[in-house]
């Protein structure tokens, strides 16, 4: 049954923009950006749900109960076992879409961090069941839960349940992305990938994997070791090849460089020094962005 409140609670969420992989990190390492989307999400008394959209996405995507945010807090109230009223969604958007920043893990997140607090103590999930449910509702788990936890995460999924351990990077690494103006389909690019791969890429970057935590939390000296990867981003370079070139200018001027999750996005790990005048940034948007050390934010 519905909690006793009056009608018109209100949560309003702010979520981080996410970069996954981190290169050799595949799948298990993800990276909150400080570019923000925020959510308000009120309970209404009665009536059909509502969706409002201003900022990045308003006109094209869903304004009803196809939405994203809406989708991810119903499947909340659903887990908690509680009836869902209707809702008020109003969402101010600034993270990019399929751009490889982790839009629909921040949508998912912000859609359920927001149905947490509207159930209250008692009656929301824990944080161990919103990571898993936020992983399973995206599929990205490394998006989600740097969204969710803020800094830098590692994932993995053990006996069917999504983890995550948070650790807080070196204060001296400062990310650049170069937002592309194309867009990009995680599945599409994720096709590119082979079934199989050559145990000595593996093991390379598995070793890689290993160090490039260790980069990013004590050592950003070594970042541009650590950030070679052989396990996915050479398959789908054909996808982009200006994200390529970009990658590999950045790299030859000594700039840890990698694809921001599935891409076109490229993210830059830098110590601050500045950047080399003539990199193909033609089609890019260059914005140094601050790690994002809080996560999803409840603002009320």
């Amino acid at each position: 049954m519905r909690p006793e409140r009056a009608a018109g609670a209100t949560a309003q969420v702010r979520v981080p923009a996410t970069s996954a992989n981190l290169g050799p990190g595949f799948d298990s390492l993800g990276l909150a950006l400080a570019v923000h989307d925020h959510v308000r999400l009120t309970e209404l008394d009665g009536g059909p749900s509502v969706v409002d959209v201003q900022g990045e996405g308003a006109g094209r995507v869903p304004r009803d109960e196809r939405h994203l945010v809406l989708r991810a807090a119903c499947a909340t109230y659903e887990l908690a076992g509680v009836d869902r009223p209707p809702l008020h969604l109003a969402c101010d958007n600034t993270i990019p879409h399929s751009r490889g920043l982790g839009s629909s893990a921040s949508a998912a997140v912000a859609g359920i961090v927001a149905a947490c607090a509207l159930l209250g103590p008692g009656k929301a999930p824990d944080e161990a069941a919103v990571l898993d449910l936020a992983a399973r509702f995206d599929g990205h788990a490394d998006n989600v839960a740097a969204c969710l936890l803020g800094g830098l995460v590692v994932t993995w999924c053990t006996e069917g349940s999504y983890r995550a351990a948070h650790l807080e990077p070196d204060p001296a690494v400062v990310p650049v992305v170069f937002v592309s103006e194309h867009s990009s389909s995680t599945e599409a690019t994720r096709g590119l990938l082979p079934d199989r791969v050559p145990h000595g890429d593996a093991a390379f970057t598995a070793s890689r994997a290993a160090l490039v935590v260790h980069a990013l939390t004590r050592a950003p000296g070594l970042l541009l070791p650590a950030t070679e990867d052989r396990l996915h981003q050479p398959y789908r370079r054909p996808a982009y090849p200006a994200t390529g070139r970009l990658v590999d200018a950045l790299r030859e001027a000594g700039i840890a460089a990698v694809v921001s999750g599935a891409g076109p996005t490229v993210l830059a790990l830098t110590t601050g020094d500045p950047l080399p005048d003539d990199l193909p940034t033609s089609g890019f948007e260059t914005l140094q962005v601050p790690i994002d050390t809080d996560g999803a934010v409840v603002t009320v």
